[in-house]
């Protein structure tokens, strides 16, 4: 399927900046008055921040599940609210840059390709547990505050820059899901749902703990909660006297996650360890002492496709957002306007 958005592209950023005037006592006063700050301009509407001339983006309709209710708004105004809620707006240009790419592709291929089943009347939704997160304008502004021009104009200038540019694999737009951090190496796709897709193969990564805030995490339980929480998922699981039984036969992936793993005699893969107890990623150790149980986690999410930590770094590292997707898409081409956009 050949899926062709043309428009003329011409993108203007300008900065907005927010006045501030402080009041001074008037002349001949014997002693100081103090006058009530004045409020803070309001921030201007998104509209005053927008680009003024035609993009592809503003023509391209889709329907958004948003709170139980149907909302019909542009590609643009879809991605600005996603970027800004699924990547920090002080991440590199690039990064951004990449992470809009990686969103209207994903939007493209639920529209176009594989239709979302949870809700045929709408194209997309903004629960990031069924497609990806979704911020409105009034929720940037209270989360913002002060700092919302300078904010939404870098969101903007991400989405804008890249505009009508998706991802493409044989002629089709990808499957371009994302998450926060790997460890080390991103995962194939097969090894986390059930088909495996081309272009979603295990790649490097280039985090670090001392990149990214949190990277290592631990979960420490007592044996009590362990062996209650994972007779709730398994029932028939035994668990004896001899700890070394619980958790046996642990295999990973390349990627370096648990791909299967014993667990209490009842084979598991990984992500279900990861899901039973509430686990940052597959990448994980465990550890038993005392009466305690430790799980010890690298990165945060499923691990396949981008990373968007590892997409700042690179970004980071003076990468384009298209080194970027193709460092972390496997054989992936990119579909534009007629004129490429910046």
């Amino acid at each position: 399927m050949k899926i062709t958005i043309i428009a003329s592209i011409a993108l203007t950023i300008f900065a907005v900046g927010i006045a501030m005037t402080l009041s001074l006592p008037s002349a001949g006063e014997t002693e100081p008055t103090q006058e009530p700050a004045p409020a803070l301009e309001e921030p201007p509407p998104l509209e005053e921040l927008m680009p003024i001339f035609a993009r592809a983006d503003s023509d391209v309709m889709l329907r958004v599940l948003l709170d139980g209710n149907i909302i019909e708004m542009s590609m643009e105004r879809y991605l600005i609210g996603v970027v800004a809620a699924e990547m920090p707006a002080l991440f590199e240009l690039h990064a951004l840059k990449a992470q809009s790419v990686a969103a209207r592709t994903d939007a493209l291929h639920k529209m176009h390709v594989t239709p979302k089943q949870n809700h045929p009347e709408a194209d997309v939704c903004g629960d990031f547990r069924c497609c990806v997160a979704f911020k409105s304008d009034d929720v940037l502004r209270e989360r913002w505050d002060d700092d919302y021009v300078h904010h939404m104009t870098r969101i903007i200038d991400a989405v804008t820059g890249t505009d009508g540019v998706f991802m493409t694999y044989r002629g089709a737009p990808i499957l371009a899901v994302f998450h926060s951090s790997s460890a080390g190496m991103t995962e194939t796709s097969g090894n986390v749902w059930v088909q495996d897709k081309p272009y979603l193969k295990s790649v490097v990564s280039p985090e670090t703990p001392e990149l990214v805030p949190g990277f290592i995490q631990t979960v420490t339980m007592s044996r009590e909660e362990f062996i209650e929480t994972a007779l709730a998922g398994h029932p028939y699981a035994v668990f004896g006297d001899d700890r070394e039984l619980w958790i046996t036969d642990i295999t990973h992936t390349e990627s370096g996650r648990v791909a299967y793993l014993s667990l209490g005699g009842v084979r598991i893969r990984g992500i279900q360890l990861r899901a039973m107890f509430g686990l940052r990623s597959a990448a994980v150790s465990v550890e038993m002492t005392g009466d305690e149980v430790t799980f010890t986690t690298m990165g945060y999410g499923h691990g396949v496709g981008m990373s968007q930590f590892g997409a700042n770094i690179m970004a980071q590292n003076g990468m384009t957002y298209r080194e970027i997707l193709r460092a972390y898409y496997t054989g992936i081409e990119f579909a534009e306007p007629a004129q490429p956009a910046l």
